[in-house]
């Protein structure tokens, strides 16, 4: 039986597992261009009304058939070293031939917002527009996930630009720049076709990825995973958290004095706003007027019409994380999330001629705040454009630091497994050579739970890609926020110790980026060094291309004297990048830490302070944003470590 187009779209339908664009019916991401995985059993599947599918390869020019079972049939591949191009012709009666696809080695690169990070729009990394004009591989093939999270698990992974795409100055733009320098370093030194598969979003935690199975072994997230699963008590949930929501919101409120009898008074055009302060817009405000500040900060602008339009103006920006925006003192829209572009129409009925004015409160809870992006900010009216670049009037609301902490509860796509479900069960049978990931910033509050929650996700994932040996090669935590002059406590420093005690699962690898990270910024623009260091370990545990692809890893110690002697896996060459070693502390049985001196001896690390006469535990690099310079030969920065076990800041958070 001939398959028809509103045959297959009734499948699709029916089946709620695949689209249909062609004749004969199959998975999104089997299409023109892809790379399939070399030297393995493949998988391939799809949909059709006939009774058999007959599908040959050009490569060996085999014929396999699969028997149509309920709608559905599948057969395996043998796919050969890697090379190509070649062709996959499927016949159920019509024909469908899939072309340009390469045999290679097939990546899945997931996380948040720093592996979601673009060449281009949003993220802007450092020579962007140099690396894209240069990014021309053809055998490196992309495949974009869209952003879906669902409650159950589906088996039809959304994608966009139809499938996969050859990688080139056209492609490369809106694509992971971590992801692709991984691909271009590998490409670089194997010239074996890669195939990355991005399906990332960004200010997701772990728990997210991962299973409800698989969660529910761990139990911390059952009233979540049971509140999506039963409405009743999803809805008593989402009550109480509407409550003390709307408890901290007015508590903030408050503390901020803009509002009264719920009119803000601050976005009034006849506020006086002189004390304000000054603000270049677009930026990040850290960056300038507020360093290390979280909380709400407001803006006001004024502008000035020649008439009165006669057409609806329109504001397009971007703010991290919230905002509410007013123009004239009137409320026009109000988003969350620090990557959706705003694009706010103003009513020609609330401008005037002559002055107006815009404001705009902005809410961030952690890394980078207030309006950045674009760079031609503007407010256009027609044919009009009034550019809004430049100096605002500004001033700092309230601190998250005068406030408790906000209640929380996850929705939409940081609710547990709904990622998962949407963004990863659908790729189960698509056979991989292993997975990049960048992810943790939204789980340093909870990282004693994390030292259990990633190695849950990473065996999940194995278990359920039936890949029991699937290399699983991580980024840790760069280094972030306003450098402390002396040491404290971090609960970003305890995530890294969590990413790091997760190297004790076999097939895995961590790249350390402490060097390359920005105060000011969550999104660090140096992608290239991230995604070399991440092909540096594939490059060496898999392709046999031998080489260091890390820095040195504390060992152990021992207390000898006023002194304590560190022991390191990888020390050979061991030293300071730079100058004289930094980044260590040193504490006594009273558990205060003061900046000690280190030094080498005989490829291990000596420390001590003359406040410490009786030494118990040193740690290196245990801060936010630490400074560091511990390296060997290898020229990459040593891990953050402590020999203490001393309960942290986040022990016991869920």
């Amino acid at each position: 039986m001939k398959l028809r187009k509103t045959l297959l779209l009734v499948a699709s339908v029916a089946l709620g597992i695949w689209q249909g664009e062609a004749k004969v019916t199959l998975p999104s991401f089997f299409t023109d261009n892809m790379v399939l995985q070399q030297k393995a059993q493949v998988p391939f599947f799809g949909i059709s009304t006939a009774k058999e599918v007959t599908v040959t390869t050009s490569w060996d020019k085999k014929s396999y058939t699969a028997k149509v079972e309920n709608g559905t049939w599948e057969v395996q591949l043998q796919t050969p070293v890697y090379g190509g191009p070649y062709t996959i012709t499927i016949t159920d009666g019509d024909k469908l031939q899939l072309k340009n696809i390469l045999i290679g080695e097939v990546w899945l690169c997931s996380g948040q917002s720093n592996m979601e990070m673009p060449l281009a729009g949003w993220g802007k990394i450092d020579n962007y527009a140099q690396e894209i004009k240069n990014a021309k591989f053809p055998e490196i093939r992309l495949l974009q996930a869209e952003h879906i999270n669902s409650e159950k698990p589906l088996d039809h992974l959304t994608v966009q630009h139809g499938g996969w795409q050859e990688c080139s100055p056209k492609t490369i733009g809106d694509f992971s720049s971590t992801a692709y320098f991984f691909a271009r370093k590998v490409w670089q030194e194997k010239h074996i076709p890669i195939g990355l598969i991005h399906s990332s979003w960004g200010g997701t935690p772990a728990e997210a990825w991962t299973s409800a199975a698989a969660l529910r072994s761990m139990g911390d997230f059952n009233e979540q995973i049971d509140a999506m699963q039963d409405a009743e008590a999803g809805a008593a949930l989402k009550e109480k958290f509407n409550n003390e929501r709307a408890i901290w919101n007015s508590k903030l409120t408050e503390k901020e004095g803009s509002m009264k009898n719920g009119k803000a008074l601050w976005a009034e055009p006849d506020f006086n706003d002189a004390a304000w302060g000054n603000m270049p817009v677009p930026s990040f405000y850290e960056n300038n007027v507020l360093p290390d500040y979280d909380g709400t900060v407001w803006y006001r602008k004024e502008f000035t019409l020649a008439n009165v339009p006669t057409q609806d103006g329109v504001f397009e920006f971007t703010v991290d994380d919230d905002d509410i925006t007013w123009v004239n003192g009137v409320k026009v829209g109000e988003t969350q999330g620090y990557t959706k572009e705003r694009k706010y129409t103003i009513p020609a009925s609330l401008l005037r001629k002559g002055r107006n004015v815009i404001t705009v409160r902005s809410f961030d809870g952690a890394g980078g705040g207030g309006i950045y992006a674009p760079d031609n900010i503007a407010i256009k009216i027609g044919a009009q454009t009034i550019s809004l670049a430049g100096t605002w009037k500004y001033t700092a609301g309230v601190s998250t630091k005068n406030l408790p902490p906000a209640p929380f509860m996850p929705i939409e796509q940081n609710r547990p497994t709904v990622l998962y479900n949407a963004m990863i069960h659908p790729l189960l049978k698509y056979r991989l050579a292993g997975v990049i990931w960048y992810q943790g910033e939204s789980n340093a509050e909870r990282a004693q739970q994390y030292k259990k929650l990633f190695p849950l996700m990473i065996n999940n994932w194995r278990k359920d890609f039936n890949l029991p040996n699937l290399p699983f090669y991580f980024v840790q935590l760069a280094n972030h926020k306003q450098v402390k002059t002396e040491p404290a406590e971090s609960d970003w420093a305890e995530l890294r110790e969590a990413q790091l005690s997760t190297l004790s699962l076999p097939y895995t690898g961590m790249a350390v980026i402490t060097d390359i990270g920005e105060a000011n910024d969550i999104h660090p623009k140096n992608k290239q060094d991230v995604g070399k260091r991440l092909a540096l370990i594939a490059l060496d545990k898999l392709y046999g291309v031998k080489q260091k692809y890390t820095g040195p890893i504390y060992k152990s110690s021992d207390i000898k004297g006023n002194t304590v002697v560190l022991n390191f896996v990888q020390n050979e060459g061991i030293k300071a990048k730079d100058g004289v070693l930094k980044g260590f502390a040193i504490a006594g049985a009273d558990k205060v830490f003061h900046w000690a001196e280190a030094k080498v001896e005989n490829g291990k690390i000596v420390v001590s302070s003359p406040k410490v006469s009786k030494p118990v535990a040193v740690r290196y690099n245990w801060a936010d944003n630490p400074q560091g310079n511990l390296t060997n030969d290898s020229g990459l920065p040593a891990t953050s470590f402590r020999t203490d076990n001393w309960p942290g800041i986040t022990d016991g958070k869920k």
